[in-house]
């Protein structure tokens, strides 16, 4: 008896799915994404404006989007991403439909129901697009581990409370502490 076969997805059927129904493609995997929750929207929020900030006061070229924006990150049409921060130097791989390839810096915040997208399935597929720097910020383990796949570092293991130095700049430092005091108050 035959195994049976798997369905593998295109861009064409995410960009199919109901009004409202977010999912990620990854190597033709169709992967449902839940609603954020408030804390990860804060932080979303809370770092993309220190990194944006930092980025306008440098005289940066470098881009940052919040999720929901689109990374296609192989040229194929088997992957397609929405990472909660996405931050782009190269401004030829920007069109309207969103990102074609790596962004320079990815930043994922876990929720219950993306652990495992997060740590392993996004981690393999960032690495080999292409991805110089990949943030885990995990507001439940309290942690920010940070791979600096530029250098091919392996990961390093923060706490929430850490100030953080941003590896694609040479002055850029995430601090955390005084982010989770914005939030909680």
């Amino acid at each position: 008896m035959p195994l049976p076969t798997e369905q593998i997805y295109s861009i064409n059927d995410i960009y199919n799915l109901p009004d409202g129904t977010r999912a990620e493609l990854i190597d033709g995997q169709m992967y449902m994404m839940a609603p954020p929750s408030t804390i990860h929207q804060r932080l979303v929020m809370k770092t993309s404006y220190l990194i944006q900030d930092y980025i306008t006061k440098n005289s940066g070229s470098c881009e940052v989007f919040p999720a929901p924006f689109a990374v296609f990150l192989n040229s194929d049409d088997k992957t397609y991403v929405e990472p909660d921060i996405s931050i782009i130097c190269d401004k030829d791989k920007l069109d309207d439909k969103g990102c074609q390839g790596a962004p320079d810096w990815i930043l994922e915040i876990v929720s219950p129901s993306s652990k495992r997208m997060d740590y392993y399935i996004k981690l393999t597929s960032y690495r080999l697009a292409g991805v110089r720097e990949y943030w885990i910020i995990d507001p439940m383990k309290e942690t920010v581990i940070v791979y600096d796949m530029a250098n091919d570092s392996g990961p390093t293991i923060y706490s929430l409370t850490d100030k953080i130095k941003v590896n694609i700049y040479d002055d850029l430092y995430i601090d955390f502490r005084d982010i989770m005091q914005a939030i909680k108050s």
